[in-house]
């Protein structure tokens, strides 16, 4: 079957969107399940109000804390804020979710049910004009994240996840995925995101096409331009930040809700 107009085959999805229209809202790492009650709800609030803006809506890893998909049950925390993920997509605004390290689990329900484009994979693609790239960034340091490149093939593993659906109750399941994670609530990156801009910009430079790299996983919002000209962003955390980028066609934004002033903004390079 041949990929639909403006979309590319992604592995770990059936389809992804490639080409995202402005402007384009990028947010990562609310960890609902484990977020404050008043980080949650100001998301919802984002949420609501960006959609009155945005034309497409990047979700770049750990929307969720713990998020799996039983045969008819799914987990309860963040309900609202998935409501409002899929009022996007009930909109005609494309949602692109990348997979991150606390929400891997996805499957048929964000994709045919909330209606997004989740995918395990990098996303690269046409980002309100940006040649742009997307990766949660979990395992892309170096020896920082050794022990958790042994570990990711197990978590992603399809008998692993086939066991842990079938043997476990999903609220022993839940409980358990949540314990093992409460760190999240606190949680940033012990070199303050200086690894994660070391592989971006080590990318930029070896990619000199590429216009903008848009990593998350750290908690650390960042938004930089590369020695070859490309930028990279973060859109950093909700866990307190309430953090996020706006891409327009001629430049990229840092904000923080519910302010209205950029924190920071890069233009978009002009090429010859």
């Amino acid at each position: 079957m041949r990929a639909p107009p403006g979309f590319v085959k992604a592995r770990g999805s059936a389809y992804t969107r490639r080409v995202l229209p402005a402007p384009c809202y990028i947010i990562s790492d609310a960890h609902l399940g484990v977020a404050r009650r008043d980080a949650e709800l100001a998301l919802v609030e984002f949420l609501r109000a960006a959609r009155r803006d945005a034309r497409s809506l990047v979700i770049n890893g750990d929307l969720f804390d713990f998020w799996f998909e039983w045969r008819s049950v799914i987990p309860r925390h963040g309900y609202r804020v998935l409501a409002e993920v899929a009022a996007f997509a009930d909109a005609g605004i494309p949602v692109v979710w990348v997979a991150g390290n606390h929400d891997c689990w996805g499957g048929d329900f964000l994709r045919e049910d909330a209606g997004v484009h989740y995918t395990l994979a990098t996303w690269r693609g046409e980002m309100a004009g940006w040649h742009a790239r997307v990766d949660h960034g979990d395992g892309l340091r170096g020896a920082a994240d050794r022990k958790y490149r042994a570990v990711r093939p197990i978590m992603r593993n399809p008998m692993a996840i086939r066991a842990f659906r079938h043997l476990l109750h999903p609220d022993w399941a839940s409980r358990i995925a949540l314990g093992t994670s409460a760190t999240s609530r606190t949680y940033s990156a012990a070199d303050n995101g200086q690894g994660l801009r070391d592989v971006a910009f080590r990318d930029l430079t070896a990619d000199p096409a590429l216009d903008l790299l848009v990593f998350g996983h750290s908690h650390v919002p960042a938004l930089e331009r590369a020695p070859t000209g490309g930028i990279y962003g973060n859109a950093g955390t909700w866990l307190g930040d309430s953090t996020y980028l706006r891409v327009t066609e001629e430049a990229i934004a840092l904000h923080r809700h519910p302010q209205g002033d950029p924190i920071a903004v890069e233009p978009r390079r002009q090429r010859g």
